[in-house]
């Protein structure tokens, strides 16, 4: 991955409005960066995905864990819920638009995190 040698600015419309205690973005920060909420989120944008396989997906997430995750991005309007009328019941997760466009941003990130894992770790030693 090819990154600039010049650093990177923040855009003059949101400089200063992010670093506030108060601002909204840092609820959708924690929301989007949590480590459960992006490995739900990259999950999910290979295509609409059951409880089950979401649980077994993102190895090591407790039930309670994944339900409060896809409850807060679906209610952030990242994650949509589509319950099946049927027996047994069917629920059925998937990105919504702004939800897919998240998760082409955080692809990237995380293709990072993993390229480097190795070394970072390796490095606290």
């Amino acid at each position: 991955m090819k990154v600039s040698d010049l650093p990177a600015r923040l855009p003059a419309t949101i400089a200063d409005g992010v670093f506030p205690a108060g601002c909204p973005s840092r609820t959708v920060l924690d929301h989007i960066t949590s480590k459960w909420g992006v490995l739900i989120l990259l999950s999910l944008s290979e295509g609409d995905q059951r409880w089950s396989e979401l649980r077994r997906r993102a190895e090591g997430i407790s039930e309670k864990m994944l339900a409060q995750t896809l409850k807060t991005l679906e209610r952030d309007g990242l994650v949509r819920r589509d319950a099946q009328p049927v027996i047994p019941p069917r629920v059925d997760y998937s990105l919504t638009e702004r939800g897919r466009e998240l998760s082409t941003l955080l692809i990237p990130l995380v293709t990072w995190a993993f390229d480097n894992a190795d070394a970072i770790i390796g490095g606290q030693n």
